[in-house]
């Protein structure tokens, strides 16, 4: 099942002379992968490579390294730590000595492997969308109810007779909730599947 990162993490190594840095983090949209980049991108060294993944979305750059030897790198390695939601950054100084394309790809793939194997990780767990309707009085419990579950409120519509909700729920967490919301509001309250 894939996973992906709590938080920003790092990982550092020497070459034959060049520097690299390798960052990586989590992201929800392809708008916060870029932001990643430009944020820690070091404008002062030799070359800023990365590559991101966001379910079936993925890109990559060599930013100037021959093609192929550092984005798809990068990205093989996100795709092998069975990672998603990710976006790995890898920053290299040029230290005078020529790596070739098979040490370049080893040196990006291998820096990006080695830090996201020590990142620390929570699995994405599948989810569906429903969507339930229940009294202002009863939305704290809702949300207390749903959050027991791993479950998410996506969208929360006021109305004049309460709160319609849209959540977000593992499969397998769906009969555990509808019987308790069900026995919070004596049956009122039913999960519709969006």
């Amino acid at each position: 099942m894939p996973s992906t990162l709590l938080e920003l993490c790092e990982f550092r190594e020497e070459i034959r002379k060049s520097r690299f840095i390798t960052l990586a983090g989590p992201i929800s949209n392809p708008a916060e992968a870029m932001a990643f980049i430009e944020r820690h991108s070091d404008l002062a060294a030799t070359h800023n490579c990365w590559a991101w993944k966001l379910g079936g979305q993925y890109r990559s750059s060599d930013d100037g390294e021959p093609g192929g030897t550092a984005g798809r790198p990068i990205l093989a390695a996100i795709e092998a730590q069975d990672c998603d939601q990710v976006v790995v950054l890898v920053i290299r100084w040029y230290g005078g000595i020529q790596l070739g394309t098979g040490g370049l790809a080893r040196a990006y793939g291998g820096g990006a492997n080695k830090c996201l194997q020590q990142a620390p990780k929570r699995l994405l767990v599948q989810r569906s969308e429903f969507a339930c309707s229940c009294t202002f009085s009863e939305l704290a419990l809702v949300k207390l109810r749903l959050g027991e579950v791993d479950g998410l409120v996506l969208e929360e519509q006021f109305t004049a007779n309460g709160v319609d909700l849209r959540i977000a729920l593992g499969d397998s967490h769906l009969e555990v909730l509808q019987q308790q919301l069900a026995d919070l509001s004596r049956g009122r309250i039913l999960l519709e599947r969006a």
